[in-house]
């Protein structure tokens, strides 16, 4: 007997955040991810505060492929608005998410007086969808009814991300959520994956080839000399997750192997220091090399001069401190959080630098200030943009063109499809081209609030 499954994608279809899918096998009713549509507001676009495009209570389970606020950032309004069934992902997916989930609380509550009505969500929904969660290792095939087995994949992206095997009757589907820019500095290989019949992929970096790793490094190193050269500012509007440790880790190496001269550096944000603290509890996640430097006694996040910034008084303490300096804050796309207080100081001056080390959303602050704006308006003021301004793609925690294209060629000998979304469009339809052009297979990239269908 031929089963036949939907896909329906009700977010992450045409554009690079609001992951959200639903894939209705005939018996079980999945969601793969629940993420926010980012691009507005500090907690993204007006739409996010819209009804789902299908009644939450009919959805017996949520998997959760990582803890990044466009994958995660509407499970409690999923729960606020009837969601009953179960929630799985890896366990560090879940500390993450908890800490995530805490720090847009009170965005939420900012925001919401600011539109005069009631926030996305509330904390007796965090609560709720917390006690809702299971969790499970990768590599560990479980049962979910239906027929149908279950297997998280390491993907490489940040700690705890895991692409979603699902096997019923020989036919595998996969679902990738984000995959990693392998080999990673932290984290292991993305795992590969042989013999999908389907797969549901992103495409962030679909039609882009990132640096290669020594020119990163080399970029990052020439950024905080200039600033040291010319005793003034660097300041990176980072992503509390991955990214954010990964500089860390980057400059560690730099101080510590006397490639750069000692300079402070200072993190700039709440919950990037949370995060971290989470990275440092599951230090078995991350690849053989690292975990030998921590065996040997190396701290990987912590070098001289390095301060972790507790409250928001010695946040705007920094504007007095002597240059030169490194200010590294949140948020990464420069869409709220501390950074913005700093680049309302820092962008007018042409000595000091901004360096973007991660995607730019649409529509967002950093993404302008990127583009070339020649004035900002942050908050009530506009801001003349003095500062240089530098781009390092090669931090990206995305997989590039060239490696997507090989992630997918490992099972293009059974293919049936792949769909190609989680991406700005002109990325999405070139990597489709790419993967008919170069392997053969049958990919599309699906619109918005289409179906697509599964022989599963």
């Amino acid at each position: 007997m031929v089963r036949k499954s939907t896909l329906f994608f009700a977010g992450g279809a045409g554009t690079v955040t609001g992951a959200n899918f639903l894939f209705d096998t005939g018996g079980k009713r999945i969601l793969i991810d629940c993420g926010l549509l980012q691009g507005g507001g500090a907690y993204g676009k007006d739409e996010n505060y819209e009804d789902f495009a299908y009644d939450p209570s009919s959805i017996d389970i949520l998997f959760v492929t990582h803890a990044h606020a466009d994958h995660i950032g509407r499970i409690p309004k999923l729960v606020h608005d009837g969601f009953r069934g179960v929630i799985y992902s890896t366990q560090a997916t879940r500390d993450l998410a908890e800490v995530m989930f805490d720090d847009a609380l009170r965005i939420l509550e900012i925001e919401a007086r600011k539109r005069g009505g009631a926030p996305l969500y509330t904390d007796g929904d965090v609560e709720q969808a917390l006690g809702f969660w299971k969790t499970k290792e990768y590599h560990q095939t479980f049962e979910i009814g239906d027929d149908i087995s279950v297997e998280f994949l390491d993907a490489g992206h940040i700690l705890g991300a895991a692409m979603i095997s699902f096997v019923r009757d020989g036919v595998k589907f996969v679902a990738t959520g984000d995959l990693g820019n392998s080999p990673a500095p932290l984290l292991r290989d993305t795992d590969e994956v042989h013999d999908a019949h389907y797969i549901l992929m992103e495409s962030v970096y679909g039609d882009r080839v990132h640096e290669n790793r020594d020119a990163r490094m080399e970029l990052l190193k020439q950024a905080i000399i200039d600033t040291q050269k010319n005793n003034r500012t660097l300041l990176i509007p980072s992503f509390s997750m991955q990214r954010t440790q990964i500089l860390l880790y980057a400059i560690n190496k730099m101080v510590e192997g006397g490639e750069i001269e000692e300079i402070p550096v200072y993190l700039d944000s709440p919950l990037a220091s949370k995060v971290t603290d989470i990275y440092k509890k599951y230090t078995n996640l991350f690849n053989e090399r690292v975990k030998k430097e921590i065996a040997d006694g190396d701290d990987i996040f912590d070098f001289p001069k390095f301060t972790i910034v507790d409250n928001s008084r010695e946040s705007k303490d920094l504007l007095k401190k002597p240059s030169p300096k490194v200010i590294i804050a949140g948020s990464g796309m420069s869409v709220g959080g501390r950074v913005l207080m700093h680049e309302s100081n820092f962008l007018g001056d042409k000595n000091n630098t901004i360096l973007f080390v991660g995607y730019q959303g649409v529509g967002t602050l950093g993404r302008r200030i990127q583009d070339g704006a020649r004035s900002v308006k942050i908050g009530k003021h506009t801001i003349t943009v003095r500062a240089r301004k530098r781009v390092i793609h090669g931090f990206s925690a995305h997989k590039d063109r060239d490696g997507l294209v090989e992630f997918v060629s490992h099972s293009h000998d059974t293919l049936k499809k792949v769909f190609v979304a989680m991406g700005e469009p002109k990325s999405s339809l070139f990597l489709v081209q790419r993967l008919r052009d170069f392997l053969g297979v049958n990919a599309v990239a699906p619109e918005q609030h289409t179906t697509e269908e599964l022989l599963f």
